[in-house]
């Protein structure tokens, strides 16, 4: 056992060699690493090994690693580094995509003006009746209102009116294909992710700098690790700059629609979007199937029409019982 743990400790962990473990090998490891007062108390030991526990055996080898713990931090952190990173930066690029998707669907905006046209239609007269928008989440509202006979709601005659005057923007969900993935975003989580990059970084610039006097030691470990923080704050300036970005395309998405990002901030603006769109794409489906039951209900009032028709024209030009033509 001690021969294999020295092997993994100068094969991986004093090398900064990802290729035999994975991170949640190394986290493992760190649960076990000794704390102070325990290496306070094996510091000393001149014994046989063989006189000591597999556990305190574990420890003095642990312990030949100058901040053993420190290190395993950095290793693991290595490992996840690319990872994390190409996770956050597909989220962010998301976040911009569907910003600008959304803005240059003119599909959406057609959408939008027949929504705000039949709204001061339905309140001509009145104070609302000539408005210049209408606040993001009246879309929720649509399927809400019906009309008078509660046949109909707004939602169900928005798609009746689209299909008839404007079919081509139906389909206008097709304009926002990250629309879906980026309800699944919260700019909270991808700030603490960028803040527990910023601070891993650190920690490695902090282990570098106290690593360069261990000696012999940890001179493999150091060159590696010089190499990977230059990699590393490389990629760290570019995401930041893409945070950035995305920080304001979040809030360009809530401008759009004459919002206040504060007061709905991204994560209501595309909920809000893919609860209309969801809604909208099942009311013109019941749509369509009302259409097509009604057309073959009319179908059915014709046939029998023309059955009945047939059945009088007979009846008439067949001579009635007894009668002769002679």
């Amino acid at each position: 056992m001690v021969m294999l743990i020295r092997f993994f400790f100068q094969a991986s962990v004093l090398t900064l060699d990802d290729s035999i473990v994975d991170g949640d090998q190394v986290d493992y490891l760190i649960k076990f690493c000794p704390t102070k007062e325990e290496m306070e108390l094996l510091k000393g030991y001149t014994g046989s090994l063989d006189n000591l526990g597999k556990c305190e055996q574990f420890f003095l080898e642990m312990m030949k690693v100058p901040r053993v713990e420190s290190k395993l931090r950095i290793l693991s952190f290595k490992i996840k580094f690319l990872t994390q990173v190409a996770d956050v930066k597909n989220n962010l690029n998301t976040i911009n995509d569907v910003a600008e998707e959304v803005r240059n669907s003119d599909k959406l905006k057609r959408v939008m003006q027949t929504i705000l046209s039949l709204g001061n239609a339905l309140n001509q007269g009145t104070a609302r009746g000539s408005a210049v928008g209408f606040r993001l989440d009246s879309l929720l509202k649509l399927i809400d209102i019906r009309a008078r006979n509660n046949k109909m709601t707004l939602m169900h005659y928005l798609c009746k009116v689209l299909a008839g005057k404007l079919p081509e923007v139906l389909d206008f969900v097709k304009d926002l294909a990250h629309l879906e993935p980026a309800t699944k975003i919260q700019l909270k989580d991808l700030a603490e992710e960028m803040q527990a990059i910023t601070k891993g970084l650190e920690k490695v610039e902090q282990e570098l700098a106290t690593s360069e006097k261990d000696g012999p030691v940890s001179e493999t470990f150091y060159k590696k690790l010089k190499e990977f923080l230059a990699d590393a704050q490389a990629e760290g300036r570019s995401l930041a700059s893409l945070y950035s970005t995305a920080g304001k395309s979040a809030d360009s998405l809530a401008h759009y629609f004459g919002e206040d990002p504060v007061r709905c901030p991204f994560e209501q603006v595309v909920s809000t979007l893919l609860s209309f769109v969801k809604t909208f794409e099942r009311a013109h489906a019941e749509n369509l199937k009302q259409a097509e039951a009604e057309k073959k209900k009319a179908q059915m009032e014709a046939e029998r029409e023309k059955a009945k028709a047939a059945a009088a024209h007979k009846k008439a030009g067949s001579p009635e019982p007894g009668v002769s033509n002679r």
